[in-house]
């Protein structure tokens, strides 16, 4: 069964609704007993990145977090902000990550005669540049939605799974060994985004 953390950011009905959707059990994982406990996680959350952070060192999270990615390798998948909160830190704030993904995250910024907008908010398609369990690299063109105005700068480049557009290629998943982050919203992405939390919950967990 997979937990989703629930820390008070995000909408984590979206994605239990998904779940269930796609016939995948899941509850919602509000004490840190209940992380213990998780044999998958999926961490969410739409918002600043210090207040996140602070958020999930006020409930005793953090370690919780890191053991059971670390230690127990328990999957764990981050979306939108949960996969900034998986790496090192965020220009947005001075908090530490995670530290789970060796990465960084900057703004976006372009001149402003590129008509170029932040937040990037909208539907773009993926270059899938590796294999991996949790994106499939058979289809044609897969599209998601995305809601961003930072994106990673990733340290060890075969953590990298698939990339996007916005002014320039981004990182737009990653992941190592049983951690993975999505920097879009695969619970508002209808069929490629069932398609990738099924594997998620058929693959990994």
């Amino acid at each position: 069964m997979i937990s989703i953390v629930n820390y008070g950011i995000g909408n984590i009905g979206s994605v239990a609704n998904m779940l269930r959707h796609l016939g995948q059990q899941s509850v919602f994982a509000s004490t840190v007993e209940d992380i213990e406990a998780a044999t998958a996680l999926i961490l969410p959350g739409v918002g600043a990145f210090d207040f996140a952070m602070e958020t999930l060192r006020q409930k005793q999270f953090v370690e919780p977090l890191r053991h059971q990615a670390l230690v127990r390798k328990v999957p764990m998948l981050g979306i939108c902000l949960g996969m900034q909160l998986l790496a090192n830190g965020s220009e947005e704030g001075d908090s530490e990550g995670l530290g789970l993904i060796d990465a960084t995250f900057v703004k976006f910024a372009f001149p402003p005669e590129s008509g170029l907008k932040v937040p990037h908010m909208g539907w773009n398609a993926l270059r899938v540049v590796r294999d991996n369990p949790l994106i499939d690299r058979t289809e044609a063109e897969q599209r998601f939605y995305f809601v961003h105005s930072y994106h990673a700068r990733v340290g060890e480049t075969p953590d990298v799974i698939a990339t996007a557009d916005h002014g320039g290629e981004f990182v737009a998943a990653y992941g190592r060994d049983n951690i993975y982050g999505v920097q879009f919203h695969p619970e508002k992405s209808h069929k490629f985004g069932m398609a990738l939390l099924k594997n998620f919950a058929t693959r990994l967990c």
